[in-house]
């Protein structure tokens, strides 16, 4: 079995990970901010260090800016469903996840008004369009830090630049650069910052986040109202972070899970993992070239985008390639418009999708070299 979808769900997650679910759960998934005693006590202190971790990870102010939710796209509902009103100026771009494009197509229904930047055949992002496009009367910025479906990086610090000159926010979803590339809330001038726990960030599904200042926090309108074990004689949501997002129980073993993993990521290194999975990266991307029948989308240098590699083959069915590696080879891919429509359209290649390889630093090159191979022989007939 080859894993290529890592782009989906990282796969092996980090070492101790499965343990630290099983501990909590064994030892005492005590709910925080509700028992006053030792064992809540224990637990609240181990998601006050994850929360801790993240804002040395992602380099934001304080921990209590971290705030956890059931995923990213939970967490972007709740930024752009908490801060866009009738009339807002939005801007995003062709690149985005249905994640970012179905909140964003709900809230135009209300009178949001919703400006797209363009993208090029290679995906990389228009910056004369963004700067037409981002004007004084914009309110917020939404745009992923890299593409779900050909990996390409996205100038976020160049967008931040032009945000903070118009005064407009600026909110990043990372799905795919958490974990993986190195990211700075303050030098990128990143206002909001999403992200999932179970992609590059190596921990378990159903788990996300969002990092924004209190300032922020104070704009946002709750998606969720309910118990949060504070201010308990008071009928409205408490006013500071993390409290005012987190109503309800957390995932407490998917923190366990994440906090285990952030330790792993620290001590490997950011930049460590970004190196591995960009020389694996090379490999494929070489291996590819030499082989005729396949269009490889995205940029031709493997350093403008993470370790997703999208393939287009003009003369079999993609959904067939996909198939034959996974019944043939045992190596498991995804085809399809992998929820960004938009982003394949700028690509060329929709409707009818693409067979995307995602890799990640736990894969080796003999798996690289064995799908390089498998390719060799589907498109030979």
């Amino acid at each position: 079995m080859i894993y290529f979808d890592n782009a989906s769900t990282s796969h092996p997650k980090a070492p101790g990970v499965a343990q630290a679910v099983q501990a909590i759960l064994e030892h005492g998934c005590f709910n925080i901010n509700r028992g006053s005693y030792f064992g809540a006590y224990e637990v609240s202190s181990m998601v006050f260090e994850t929360r801790a971790q993240l804002a040395k990870l992602f380099d934001c102010p304080s921990g209590r800016n971290v705030v956890f939710t059931s995923g990213i796209t939970y967490a972007l509902n709740v930024a752009l469903k908490g801060l866009l009103r009738p009339g807002d100026h939005v801007v995003t771009t062709q690149m985005e996840h249905n994640s970012v494009i179905r909140p964003l197509a709900s809230l135009a229904k209300n009178g949001v008004v919703v400006d797209t930047i363009r993208c090029g055949v290679d995906g990389s992002l228009d910056l004369d369009d963004a700067q037409s496009k981002i004007t004084d009367k914009t309110k917020l910025v939404v745009m992923t830090h890299a593409s779900n479906v050909c990996g390409v990086i996205m100038p976020t610090r160049e967008v931040g630049m032009i945000c903070k000159k118009h005064g407009a926010l600026l909110l990043v979803d990372s799905a795919q650069a958490a974990g993986v590339l190195p990211i700075s809330m303050r030098q990128d001038h990143i206002d909001i910052l999403t992200f999932a726990a179970h992609k590059g960030l190596l921990a378990a599904q159903g788990l996300g986040g969002i990092i924004m200042s209190q300032e922020i926090a104070d704009m946002i309108t709750p998606l969720v109202d309910g118990g949060t074990g504070s201010y308990t004689h008071i009928a409205e949501m408490p006013t500071q972070l993390p409290d005012k997002i987190e109503a309800g129980t957390l995932n407490l073993p998917g923190i366990a899970a994440l906090n285990t993993a952030l330790g792993y990521i620290e001590e490997i290194g950011i930049e460590e993992i970004c190196k591995r999975e960009w020389e694996l990266m090379t490999r494929l991307h070489m291996g590819i070239l030499e082989l005729k029948g396949i269009r490889l989308l995205g940029p031709e240098n493997v350093k403008d985008k993470c370790a997703i590699a999208a393939l287009d083959f003009p003369d079999i069915d993609n959904a067939v390639v996909s198939a034959r590696l996974d019944e043939q080879y045992s190596i498991m891919t995804r085809c399809g418009l992998h929820c960004a429509p938009n982003a394949h359209k700028a690509l060329g290649t929709f409707p009818q999708g693409a067979v995307r390889v995602s890799v990640g630093h736990m894969n080796t090159e003999d798996e690289v070299d064995q799908l390089l191979s498998a390719l060799a022989e589907i498109i030979s007939g």
